[in-house]
């Protein structure tokens, strides 16, 4: 199921984002529990999880993952995990085992990849083929068509495991592989920004190639939301409408 909001501004948009993301979490600690989601990097989500912070929520039955991370130490301006924590984990009272990093301290990132995919399985109690389902995964968008740390014609997009080594411009990162996200109950697209409508346009169209614009391979079991601001879906709204 694809639904697509296109919001007036910025400010509406992470409104409606902390709405439905708030609602899913909600909805998953009632039915199991527990909810695992797993984080976006970048400045757009930022003031999402400032907003998240302000919220009473049982911060003991929340899990929260990171679908990327830059190869950098957990301490580096440049670190998803760092800037979450900065607008949101370390402002609530969350235990501290409920926080699950991307390690970026091995020497080969292969490693830290796998450690991660690891842990994810021990968390989650899968093996083999199988996958964790999470509750709720937030995405971002390049204006390359680009999502989590999976860039357009690099090798992570062909990783048919749970994580993978992302690859930009000779940089290493880790990520989330396309199936591990597409096993998800529910993806959250999160847009803003006139620089994302060329690519927003050939994520949208019925024929393109979804390794020059990977956001397109990006089509879980469950529920995806697209949520934009008026600069980056304002050419979208007509084809969208009954989407929506």
């Amino acid at each position: 199921m694809k639904k697509v909001e296109v919001l007036s501004d910025k400010p509406a948009l992470i409104e409606r984002a902390l709405q439905l993301t708030i609602a899913k979490m909600t909805n998953a600690i009632a039915e199991r529990g527990v909810c695992t989601i797993a984080l976006s990097g970048g400045s757009t989500p930022k003031p999402l999880y400032e907003a998240i912070a302000a919220q009473h929520l049982p911060w003991e039955k929340i899990h929260v993952f990171w679908g990327d991370e830059r190869y950098v130490p957990p301490n580096h301006p440049d670190s998803n995990q760092l800037m979450a924590r900065q607008a949101w984990l370390n402002r609530v009272n969350i235990p501290g085992e409920n926080i699950h990093p991307i390690p970026t301290n091995e020497a080969d990132p292969a490693v830290a990849a796998r450690k991660y995919e690891e842990h994810l399985q021990a968390f989650f109690q899968t093996s083999g083929d199988e996958f964790p389902k999470f509750d709720i995964i937030l995405l971002g968008m390049g204006s390359d068509g680009h999502t989590a740390s999976l860039f357009p014609h690099t090798e992570a997009l062909k990783a048919r495991g749970l994580i993978a080594v992302g690859n930009k411009q000779e940089e290493p990162r880790i990520t989330f592989t396309v199936p591990l996200i597409n096993h998800a109950r529910c993806v959250v697209f999160v847009v803003a920004g006139a620089d994302k409508k060329a690519a927003l346009a050939q994520v949208f169209a019925p024929d393109a190639d979804d390794f020059n614009y990977p956001s397109r391979l990006i089509q879980p079991q469950g529920e995806l939301w697209w949520l934009l601001d008026q600069s980056a879906g304002e050419e979208l709204q007509v084809s969208t409408a009954a989407e929506s």
